[in-house]
């Protein structure tokens, strides 16, 4: 953290299908609620008149001319990361300006840029996009969710490492069950990569329970579940749009009925909104990309004010939590370990 006591957080004013607009009304709203310093990294011109005559004192602006489009390949984006939102507000981080860095911008962009500004924890290859689950019992931490879509199996092996630390930092589980997805509950079952993954994963210092299945994803079976990040990724689009699609026909299912149907869907309402709450990406905000010397958060590129204001208060909590220096310690125990 910066010799501040309070968290400054960079965030990417112009990342995103709905900026700048929802971008800094998310970051007012989180400026207004949380002991934190935010910095709008925009275009002035723009951000300004958004903020208002009576925007608290913890939030300001660092101009920036330009943005990284949605559809720009990384190298691309790589090349003018000087200029650009997303580019700055990495700097700052790098250079200890800021304590984390957020964007609802190109993740693929994200990721190059954060890599190769900030690079990777000693000991980790490649960082990892870490998503919690609103799982039944409390959440269930999924990575990689996307940023690695070839794997090797020593990379599940640091995922694992990564997601125990998060789990254990971020989410204050003491000891956190850690599993790899695979087509089989029984250790003999999975591809090539999963099989040898999990021997590595057995070795390292944490608490590895073995395989989960997909149908296990929400039913709390494990804290953190590895895997890599094409199938990840999958997963957690497949889930997303299925709960998107259920509660679609669930709605429809009552209001097309009869007129009792349609009264005990009235006195279900608030029972719907409060699972469809407990569901809905935006309650958590944002995902951690894991691995990197700095805090990064993901967030959709749709993203409201309000997944805007969850992604900057789960930055916040991994700045205090110091996940970072959670993992490294993890990464530094298996390194002994091996040299043992």
């Amino acid at each position: 953290m910066t010799d501040s006591k309070r968290p400054i957080l960079a965030v990417d004013a112009k990342g995103g299908d709905n900026a700048p607009g929802e971008i800094v009304a998310g970051a007012l709203i989180a400026a207004r609620a949380y002991e934190a310093d935010i910095v709008l990294v925009g275009d002035e011109a723009q951000v300004k008149p958004l903020l208002g005559s009576d925007a608290p004192a913890n939030i300001r602006v660092v101009h920036a001319p330009d943005a990284v489009p949605m559809d720009q390949h990384a190298s691309q984006a790589l090349r003018h990361a000087e200029t650009t939102s997303l580019g700055i507000a990495v700097g700052m981080v790098k250079r200890g300006e800021a304590d984390a860095v957020v964007s609802a911008g190109n993740s693929g962009a994200f990721l190059a840029i954060a890599l190769i500004k900030l690079r990777t924890i000693e000991g980790i290859a490649r960082p990892a996009i870490a998503t919690v689950w609103p799982a039944l019992n409390g959440p269930t931490v999924l990575l990689d969710s996307g940023a690695n879509v070839d794997c090797r199996p020593e990379w599940l092996e640091q995922f694992g490492i990564m997601g125990s630390a998060y789990a254990q930092k971020a989410l204050h589980i003491a000891d956190p069950r850690v599993a790899i997805l695979s087509v089989g509950e029984e250790r003999t079952k999975g591809n090539a990569l999963v099989l040898e993954a999990s021997k590595l994963l057995e070795a390292a210092p944490i608490n590895f329970t073995g395989n989960v299945e997909g149908k296990d994803m929400f039913r709390n079976l494990a804290d953190v579940i590895v895997a890599d990040g094409f199938v990840g990724n999958v997963v957690l689009k497949t889930s997303e749009g299925l709960i998107s699609t259920l509660g679609a026909v669930i709605k429809d299912a009552m209001l097309g009925g009869s007129v009792i149907a349609k009264l005990g869907a009235a006195l279900m309402l608030p029972s719907l909104r409060k699972l469809r709450k407990k569901y809905d990406y935006e309650t958590i905000g944002g995902a951690p990309l894991l691995g990197l010397r700095g805090n990064c958060i993901v967030t959709h590129g749709r993203a409201s004010r309000n997944a805007i204001q969850n992604s900057i208060s789960l930055a916040i909590e991994e700045v205090r939590n110091d996940v970072i220096g959670k993992i490294s310690e993890l990464v530094a125990a298996q390194v002994v370990k091996e040299e043992a």
